[in-house]
């Protein structure tokens, strides 16, 4: 097993690791930022990156939010960004139905669990969609709803996808209705399978945990669409004709962040500590992938290099 180049605070080998690469793929949450809080320098980071003739694109797994939505993030945090440069699982998802998927009538219908930057992107593809943030799924299930599910009186029949997001209204409701459209032969998708999601200096039930208690009522598992599934990978490289040798993926976690990099064959992963892997994960025995590289903290590789610049 390759062990992995520290970086932090050897000038000499930052300034010939960021030489090596034209696109650097970042995650957000971990990386950018935890919740609103932007870590330190990070800004100033990504202005030296670009300063260099780098390109820099948001890779992000969580799809509470739209492109437009995050560029209000990024905006609000005084990072300068363009909606271009920001992919998302949800935009994945939703590029993944209307131009891979391809429902169509009547079966075209998607089933949301999930929050609204699933629906706006779903919407920017026309992709029609029942569930979501609909306050008539926000609730508690009645013995009506147990008899409507199980005859399928309450069914809509044009339903033909079944999409799992992160949702921060997730209910027994919403996983019953799921269920019997799986069982009906819906198709299975997830934006994403991350166990846990970064917030406020702690960690969260991810979107993973949402879908797996519809994998484990139905046996099946869903088509993921965030990272590190290589449907993202190639849906990014096919927007923005990267040259994937000279592209770094940038990560906290080794089970998405580092295994898309290296799955999709790019010419490094670098895996940041601000976040939920730390160096023990990619030691153990059982390590589900090593990055090439590490530092401490993502600014940690633009506040040297320009210091040494200087």
């Amino acid at each position: 097993m390759t062990t992995p180049k520290y970086l932090t605070g050897d000038a000499a080998a930052i300034d010939e690791f960021i030489d090596r690469f034209d696109v650097f793929l970042l995650d957000c949450d971990g990386v950018i930022w935890s919740g609103d809080h932007v870590f330190e320098g990070v800004v100033e980071t990504l202005e030296y990156l670009r300063s260099r003739g780098k390109k820099t694109v948001f890779v992000t797994n969580n799809s509470t939010k739209s492109r437009q939505e995050y560029l209000k993030k990024f905006t609000g945090l005084g990072i300068p960004s363009d909606v271009e440069e920001i992919f998302g699982s949800a935009y994945s998802a939703s590029i993944y139905i209307s131009r891979i998927l391809k429902l169509t009538p009547p079966k075209n219908k998607v089933f949301v669990i999930g929050e609204a930057g699933i629906e706006q992107e779903l919407r920017s593809e026309n992709v029609p969609f029942i569930g979501g943030t609909d306050p008539a799924f926000r609730r508690d299930i009645t013995s009506e709803d147990f008899k409507g599910l199980a005859d399928g009186s309450l069914l809509d029949p044009e339903v033909g996808c079944v999409l799992v997001g992160l949702d921060f209204h997730i209910n027994y409701l919403k996983l019953s209705y799921a269920l019997q459209y799986l069982r009906r032969g819906a198709v299975f998708l997830a934006t994403n399978v991350d166990s846990t999601f970064p917030m406020s200096h702690g960690f969260f039930p991810g979107a993973g945990s949402m879908s797996m208690p519809l994998m484990y009522s139905t046996g099946q598992k869903p088509v993921a669409l965030g990272k590190p599934s290589q449907a993202m990978m190639d849906a990014i490289e096919g927007k923005f004709q990267f040259d994937r040798e000279r592209t770094c993926m940038v990560g906290d976690r080794l089970d998405t962040d580092i295994k898309f990099g290296i799955e999709g064959k790019l010419g490094g992963t670098l895996a940041v500590l601000t976040g939920v892997s730390q160096k023990e994960h990619w030691e153990a025995a059982d390590a589900v992938a090593v990055p090439a590289f590490y530092v401490d903290k993502l600014s940690d590789i633009g506040l040297v290099a320009r210091a040494n610049k200087q």
